[in-house]
């Protein structure tokens, strides 16, 4: 009697979990949270703007530029020169400057190439070669705007990883919820039963051992949901990582939040593309990670075409139209461009050699052919992972099917087997495992229903459409 009393007692010791499932999350929902808070979202924001300050930079070499310079020299009580000039200069984007201004010249000593007086200017700067069709300037604002580009693909690209990201950290978070469920469930059938066979045993029906048996089965599933508890509670810690408040302020999903009760029945999915095709199709046009090959190459080919400039001679044309006094409208009328009043300047330089310019040249050229390999690489990979993603999905459909039914016969063997040891036809022994083997095959059936959704979401990111 002893022994029956120790087993009474631990029986009526467990502690039994309360059911507290007051607020719930989905994959929407999560999407949408890490979509509007996440650090990572932000910071991307922030490389966005970074990008347009730089296009602004690049867009300042074209600003007009204003100037003034004025000097005087004195020796002896003698004034030398005094001087005052002021001019304003206009870049173009075809590489020609335009100039415009005016100087007054007085002083006893200057030099004679000066003209002394009031005196007026336009002149223009134009390359007759090298950087005629493509120079550093025009060469900077065209690439800053190609990276705003990029920046923005690439926070696209960001978000769609982060978004994977979370929703695998999610369905880790609803299998080890759902797992948590069924061993619980498993952990107060035995208890029940446990209890149904110590009662007997205390009417001499069943003996010790039986008693013993239901007792060591209910223990295992006392530990089994234990377990299973701490896997749901650390898959909440491992989810919390994407759940961001304003202010870049982080949330610890509490313990009382759980998954949806219709888990199943993901309604986020229904706009989702899973046709081979189309995602095949979607990926080569849209997919972030594949444009921005399709930008980087356009960048390198206008830091190729500016390279190619080092291969030309720098042959440069000045030319000044001159006039007396502050009047600009005596400049442009009353004389002819070589006639006179004007100042002419022809500037020619090149290296011997060019070795620096078929250098650079080169160099160019072989990183736009190794940029293409990366983009066809890119192209093919992503390729073979929707194709992969796509069979396991397909493949899951029917495993899942299959392990449903599995299932279902093991529930219906348990079933059988407790009708049976009812009868005094079979054992606690046989009850137990055919019991252990319905609960791995509802635990692989849930596995599989996670794999599955996961699957689906895996699709849409490697194709680009998870935004």
């Amino acid at each position: 009697m002893n022994f029956k009393m120790v087993i009474f007692t631990l029986l009526f010791s467990f502690s039994f979990f309360a059911q507290d499932s007051i607020k719930t999350l989905n994959a929407d929902q999560l999407i949408n949270i890490v979509k509007a808070f996440h650090p990572i979202v932000k910071q991307s924001d922030i490389r966005i703007e970074k990008s347009f300050a730089e296009l602004l930079l690049a867009r300042s070499s074209f600003d007009p530029m204003f100037s003034n310079n004025s000097g005087q020299k004195t020796v002896d009580n003698l004034t030398y020169y005094n001087y005052s000039a002021t001019e304003i200069k206009i870049p173009t984007w075809f590489g020609v400057e335009l100039a415009g201004g005016i100087e007054n010249l007085t002083g006893a000593k200057f030099d004679p190439t000066e003209t002394p007086g009031q005196t007026n200017y336009l002149g223009i700067t134009v390359p007759l070669a090298r950087n005629l069709l493509m120079d550093k300037r025009r060469a900077t604002l065209k690439q800053a705007k190609i990276y705003t580009e990029i920046s923005e693909l690439e926070k696209q690209a960001i978000v769609n990883d982060l978004l994977m990201q979370s929703i695998e950290a999610y369905y880790i978070w609803v299998r080890s919820y759902q797992t948590f469920l069924v061993v619980k469930d498993n952990f107060l059938n035995s208890k029940k039963r446990a209890d149904l066979v110590f009662k007997s045993f205390l009417n001499g029906e069943k003996s010790g051992l039986d008693t013993l048996e239901a007792f060591v089965q209910y223990q295992s599933f006392e530990l089994l949901m234990n377990n299973k508890e701490l896997e749901f509670k650390n898959a909440g810690l491992g989810l919390s990582a994407f759940l961001w408040k304003n202010e870049n302020e982080p949330v610890f999903l509490p313990e009382e939040v759980v998954p949806q009760v219709n888990w199943e029945d993901e309604l986020h999915i229904d706009s989702f593309t899973l046709v081979l095709d189309d995602l095949l199709s979607f990926s080569s046009a849209k997919n972030p990670n594949i444009q921005i090959y399709s930008y980087k190459l356009r960048s390198l080919e206008i830091d190729q075409k500016l390279k190619f400039q080092e291969l030309l001679p720098k042959v440069d044309l000045k030319y000044n139209s001159l006039a007396k006094g502050y009047d600009f409208s005596k400049n442009v009328a009353g004389h002819s461009l070589f006639d006179n009043n004007f100042l002419y300047g022809l500037k020619v330089e090149m290296p011997l050699f060019i070795a620096k310019g078929r250098a650079e040249y080169k160099i160019s050229k072989l990183k736009i052919e190794d940029t293409r390999i990366d983009q066809t690489q890119k192209v093919v990979f992503n390729s073979i992972k929707i194709k992969s993603y796509y069979n396991e999905y397909e493949t899951l459909k029917n495993q899942i099917l299959l392990q449903d039914q599995i299932y279902t016969n093991y529930r219906r063997l348990v079933e059988a087997e407790e009708k049976r040891f009812e009868n005094g036809e079979s054992s606690l022994f046989l009850i137990n495992s055919r019991e252990n083997k319905a609960l791995e095959s509802q635990e692989k059936l849930i596995e599989l229903k996670t794999k599955y959704y996961k699957s689906i979401f895996a699709l849409q990111w490697i194709s680009g459409k998870l935004l």
